[in-house]
């Protein structure tokens, strides 16, 4: 790992939720600034208020959040959590976001105790995929609010996937699997926007944003099947499905360096043209 990244300890901080009551909790927002707050940090701390809320040895298990409205800047971020069932091997939580008595965020987050079952999974790409540590780290492609992550763009088969990447945080985390899985949503929301905007041939090749395109994350959702750590390399593959009628939807998959599929993931987008001033 790198030296100490200040935004890693930045990004630990916008984790830990203040409790206002029972089932309230509150983040201050991370200073002024232009622009939108980061899709993945809302869902993040979404996903860590839930957790907060649930008593139970479940760990995380899948997540559904639909970004209602864009997060500000300058402003609080108050996350109401709906205890909708607690039972002996799921647990269920919704989640509202408020920002300015507003809605930006809904999230339905399921919780799962630890049982046994038979296994299967897709091949695994790891092996045909250059390792992470012989590629040259991204330090441009993502704005302030991404810094603590360590990305390294992969050539992807254009018979596979549209986008591929090895991410992981830019140093060590500890052993909360409920921050790796908070971390793990965080970082999730790079790359599937870009992906579907490049399949359409509006991105280049670290994915383009801005342009003549409007874009924006519609809904994200994530299913864990393995324990993985945000810390240690993930394979994130990212392949467009269908683009039209000004949304774009993208499927992804999280592959730990030993093969193991760790976290799939469902994006839809706005893709929508700008209108000329």
């Amino acid at each position: 790992m790198d030296a100490p990244d200040p935004a890693v300890a930045r990004l630990l901080a916008l984790l830990d939720l203040t409790k206002v009551d029972r089932d309230i909790f509150q983040t201050p927002n991370p200073g002024d600034g232009a622009g939108r707050l980061f899709g993945g940090q809302v869902a993040s701390q979404a996903l860590r208020a839930a957790a907060n809320t649930v008593t139970a040895s479940h760990a995380v298990n899948s997540l559904h959040a639909y970004f209602l409205r864009p997060g500000r800047f300058g402003l609080p971020v108050t996350y109401l959590v709906d205890r909708i069932r607690d039972g002996s091997s799921f647990t269920t939580r919704r989640v509202v976001a408020l920002q300015d008595g507003e809605a930006i965020l809904n999230l339905d987050a399921s919780f799962h105790a630890d049982e046994p079952g038979d296994e299967f999974q897709l091949e695994s790409p790891v092996d045909a995929m250059p390792p992470p540590d012989g590629l040259e780290r991204d330090t441009d492609h993502f704005g302030p609010h991404r810094r603590p992550i360590d990305h390294r763009e992969v050539e992807p088969s254009p018979a596979r996937s549209t986008r591929a990447m090895w991410i992981r945080t830019s140093e060590a985390l500890g052993d909360d699997p409920v921050l790796h899985a908070c971390v793990i949503t965080y970082l999730s929301d790079s790359g599937p926007v870009s992906a579907a905007r490049r399949a359409i041939g509006r991105g280049g090749r670290r994915g383009g944003w801005g342009g003549d395109l409007m874009t924006a994350s519609l809904d994200h959702t994530l299913w864990f099947h393995q324990p993985a750590r945000a810390d240690e390399w993930l394979l994130y593959e990212l392949q467009a499905v269908a683009c039209g009628r000004a949304r774009g939807l993208t499927r992804g998959a999280m592959w730990t360096q030993d093969g193991r599929l760790a976290v799939s993931v469902t994006q839809e987008a706005l893709l929508r043209p700008r209108r000329e001033a």
